[in-house]
């Protein structure tokens, strides 16, 4: 058999094959959450509640992200990255192959909410797991100079997601009656999942553990539990890489799940018209990352994340004007928000790490970064529902610009601390 080996293509392969699959998987929730779970699962005679309800089972998989975070850091900080991502991939994967099974509320009354919601806290669970691991498989494989560039391909696998899921919606709605839709279709991109975790597992078994991981465990023995380590030695660093990645997950959300919903449903738009218009939009997302990806190099990854949050302000108070108005003033705000989001989010692959030691690492960046989806991404479809009900589309965009506020607070916090393992790679202007 031969022997795994951590060349730059297997390594870049494995990170973003790996979180475009858990990507898929994630949106593909979000978009039936916004389309049809409400009716089918949590049905209400009150206009707008059945909608409430379904963005309310999206946010179980932010609140079991954590959980997941805590037990794949602490094996992926004690055993290695490489088992861990694998573990998270399955556990992920078999939740949302399982959810294309269930029957809905009319078919076995309040079970079927309550089972919906328990694979949608494996979803999180897995997910919880992932990110973290796939940006240290990245990271800590990079050479000297490019630990940004490296950083970015994790988060890559977000528009390559998103396109996948939101192309297969297109297909389906192209294909099938609004009634076929409805009754059965939008079980298809579920069942799909199977294959895409085929090949994740595929790439991922091929790759060795990182250098910086195993040259770490060769120096000292890992904590015996490496969250309370966290806890105890690095609080600052937790509570500012938690901050730090607010943004990125409060405006996706936004520009996704809520504004599928609110197009929909208030707007009149037909779905899949909207679906094209996100299609068309996520580019901006990769363009975004990969722009940030190698300004971070140059210019350090602190400054360049602080500019990306200031810069998410603006855009976010253009919101109601843009999202309300015309098929091309629609299309721009979703262009300008998923481009400010990947200016926010392509870093933090790369800025995460240099926050936490190598053997403290995946469980400190993996708690940070879904503590964060719970504050930015979880409650932000439901806050955005609640908050357009009470006191329009404005109030969004206000919510949208203080969290880009407070994401910037937190890299404030942060300093300019970049651990001895990835000084040495560092970017050729620190921040």
């Amino acid at each position: 058999m031969r022997q795994a080996t951590n060349s730059p293509a297997r390594v870049l392969g494995a990170a973003l094959v790996g979180t475009s699959v858990e990507f898929y998987d994630f949106y593909i929730y979000s978009t039936a959450a916004a389309l049809v779970l409400g009716p089918l699962f949590f049905p209400s005679d009150q206009p707008g509640l059945d909608l409430l309800l379904s963005y309310a089972s999206f946010s179980v998989a932010f609140f079991a992200r954590p959980v997941g975070a805590i037990a794949f850091g602490h094996f992926g900080d004690r055993i290695g990255r490489k088992s861990t991502l694998v573990a998270s991939l399955l556990i992920m994967g078999l939740s949302t192959f399982l959810i294309a099974f269930l029957p809905g509320y009319n078919t076995i009354g309040w079970a079927a909410p309550v089972l919906l919601c328990l694979l949608r806290f494996g979803q999180g669970f897995g997910l919880g797991g992932e990110w973290a691991g796939a940006a240290l498989l990245a990271v800590e494989n990079a050479p000297a100079g490019q630990r940004a560039r490296y950083g970015m391909f994790p988060q890559l696998g977000a528009p390559v997601g998103f396109i996948l899921s939101n192309g297969f919606f297109i297909l389906l709605g192209m294909w099938l009656s609004d009634g076929q839709f409805m009754e059965w279709g939008w079980r298809i991109p579920f069942l799909g999942s199977a294959a895409l975790i085929a090949v994740g597992l595929w790439v991922r078994l091929r790759i060795a553990e990182t250098p910086r991981f195993s040259e770490a465990l060769e120096r000292e023995r890992p904590p015996s539990i490496p969250i309370a380590a966290v806890f105890r030695q690095h609080p600052r660093a937790v509570i500012a890489a938690t901050f730090a990645c607010v943004i990125s997950f409060s405006i996706f959300y936004t520009t996704t799940a809520f504004a599928l919903g609110y197009a929909t449903s208030d707007l009149g738009i037909a779905r899949d018209a909207f679906l094209k218009y996100q299609l068309l939009a996520i580019l901006f997302l990769a363009v975004g990352i990969v722009v940030s990806g190698f300004a971070c190099d140059y210019f350090g990854g602190r400054r360049v994340l602080m500019a990306s949050c200031a810069l998410t302000i603006p855009v976010a108070l253009a919101m109601a004007p843009l999202l309300g108005g015309s098929p091309a003033e629609i299309v721009t705000f979703l262009s300008a928000g998923f481009f400010a989001m990947g200016l926010c989010y392509g870093p933090v692959g790369s800025f995460l790490p240099t926050l936490f030691p190598p053997l403290l690492r995946y469980s400190g960046m993996s708690f940070a970064f879904n503590m964060a989806g719970i504050l930015g991404g979880g409650l932000t479809p439901l806050f955005a529902q609640g908050l357009t009900m009470h006191y329009g589309l404005e109030a969004v965009g206000y919510y949208l610009a203080a969290t880009a506020a407070l994401s910037f607070l937190g890299v404030l916090l942060a300093g300019n601390k970049v651990w001895a393992d990835l000084a040495a790679q560092g970017e050729a202007t620190t921040a």
